[in-house]
């Protein structure tokens, strides 16, 4: 099993130590909230980018021993600073959004897609997650896209029969691969 722990919070770094001592073996954190547009955080990083804070934040959790990913809420495009961070092999997983993050059963974002698809293509080997509206009617426009983890709440809790939807989902990405 793996437990990837998807923090939506302002200072996800206060969290490394006691997820890990939780037994986290994934530390997702929204790449807004690391201060990354703030202009005191610029730094060097093959060239200047505003990434400090997620860079160190990256560092920490993988010497703490866990995975590191990366959410983006549906408008934020990946810059410079989080393809420096992939080509570093400081992320294990991108986590794109397709809805705003809050609430469950949100109407899935087909807008965001295009950004799965440039991400799947430029990391073929990178894990690529969409949560948000992902269900059996969205299921196959994530995995064309190149979303190969999946993460679907309201559609398997809704279900009359959820092992079906789950296996359904399964075998959607399975299939796109």
């Amino acid at each position: 099993a793996v437990l990837d722990c998807h923090l939506m919070v302002t200072n996800p770094e206060d969290y490394v130590g006691p997820l890990k001592d939780a037994g986290a073996d994934i530390f997702t954190f929204h790449y807004e909230a690391t201060g990354q547009h703030h202009p005191s955080s610029v730094r060097r990083l093959g060239k200047d980018f505003e990434a400090e804070h997620a860079e160190k934040l990256c560092r920490e959790i993988k010497d703490a021993g866990m995975k590191v990913g990366i959410a983006l809420k549906p408008a934020t495009e990946p810059d410079e600073a989080l393809h420096a961070l992939i080509d570093a092999g400081l992320v294990d997983m991108m986590l794109v959004l397709t809805v705003e993050p809050g609430f469950g059963g949100r109407k899935f974002q087909s807008a965001v897609m295009p950004k799965v698809a440039a991400l799947r293509k430029k990391y073929p080997q990178l894990d690529v997650e969409v949560d948000g509206g992902v269900g059996p009617a969205t299921i196959d426009e994530a995995a064309r896209a190149g979303a190969n983890v999946i993460v679907a709440g309201t559609a398997i809790f809704n279900a009359p029969d959820p092992s079906k939807v789950i296996s359904h989902l399964r075998t959607s990405v399975e299939n796109a691969a």
